[in-house]
């Protein structure tokens, strides 16, 4: 039987409609939680070590879902139990093959032109309007989110988020997103923003590095502020790729402390008219080719760019 099908199956046992609904496999367990993360509606096909019990773990208590298993489907010992997370962690399970995992809270998604996909937004690098005076210009969060590259299964860090338009616009592309702010305020203005924009992303508040202990592992991390310090302690926990805004003081000394965590590196001063001022933003990414003898210190680390009026 077809993934599809198999999941079209464990959704019509259920009693519930499969539109809207994102099809998984847990082989990639990692990914397929983070998907949970982000969407409402999610078939997780289960493999040996990633069933019921592996993904209550991980969502549990963080990310509160129900839980449809379905156990031995389409055979005599068919089986269809409603958990929550923390029982399914508990509970012994004879061959599950598929869990439905269901964010209760939100209303269903209405069926669209296309099934067991998730699109990214028909427009992205909202216009700053979109957020407050604190959002970076569209043309420079376009530059980020390219550097993040954020897409469905990835889990992206927006620390010290400010208003939370880089992982807004994160959650908008079908990733899971942590935005983390150490002020009560800030932490208020990301989640009056999140409910604004109606994305799915986690805030929590806490100073850097402590916080990052308690977050769930990521592909992408953004540092809108911190300078070098904030930096390493992202970019140690970053799998793939960092992007951070650099006061000009600070990017030749995070540019260090990104090849010296094993990143290709590079940074870019942008100017987006009508800017008073170019902004500097530094990333890197881990995997890539290799980096490139090291410049000399007269050579200019950081090069500027006009990008020209990107948005309102």
């Amino acid at each position: 039987m077809t993934r599809a099908a198999l999941a079209g199956l464990a959704f019509a046992r259920a009693g519930l409609s499969p539109d809207g609904a994102l099809v998984v496999s847990a082989h990639e367990l990692r990914r397929a939680v983070n998907v949970c993360r982000a969407h409402p509606k999610v078939a997780v096909l289960t493999g040996p070590g990633a069933g019921p019990a592996e993904l209550g773990r991980a969502l549990f208590p963080q990310t509160p879902r129900s839980f449809v298993v379905c156990e031995g489907l389409d055979g005599p010992e068919e089986r269809i139990v409603h958990v929550r997370p923390a029982e399914a962690t508990t509970r012994p399970w004879t061959n599950p093959d598929v869990v439905l995992v269901l964010d209760d809270r939100r209303p269903p998604e209405e069926a669209g032109w296309i099934s067991g996909a998730a699109l990214g937004p028909s427009e992205w690098a909202l216009p700053r309007e979109a957020f407050d005076d604190a959002a970076l210009e569209p043309g420079v969060r376009a530059f980020v989110l390219a550097k993040l590259g954020p897409r469905l299964g990835d889990m992206v860090w927006d620390v010290g988020s400010g208003d939370g338009s880089v992982g807004i616009e994160c959650a908008r592309f079908g990733a899971a997103v942590v935005a983390v702010e150490r002020d009560k305020a800030g932490y208020e203005r990301v989640r009056e923003n999140v409910r604004a924009h109606g994305v799915r992303v986690a805030v929590s508040r806490g100073e850097v590095p402590s916080v990052l202990d308690h977050l769930p592992e990521p592909d992408a991390v953004f540092s809108g502020r911190g300078g070098p310090e904030t930096l390493a302690a992202c970019a140690g926990r970053a799998l793939s790729r960092v992007a951070a805004v650099a006061s000009d003081e600070d990017a030749p000394a995070m540019l260090d402390v990104l090849t010296a965590q094993g990143f290709t590196a590079g940074a870019v001063a942008l100017q987006a008219t009508p800017m008073p001022a170019p902004v500097a933003v530094v990333w890197g990414r881990r995997g890539g080719p290799a980096a490139r003898p090291r410049p000399s210190r007269d050579v200019r680390r950081v090069e500027t760019i006009a990008i020209g009026d990107l948005g309102p």
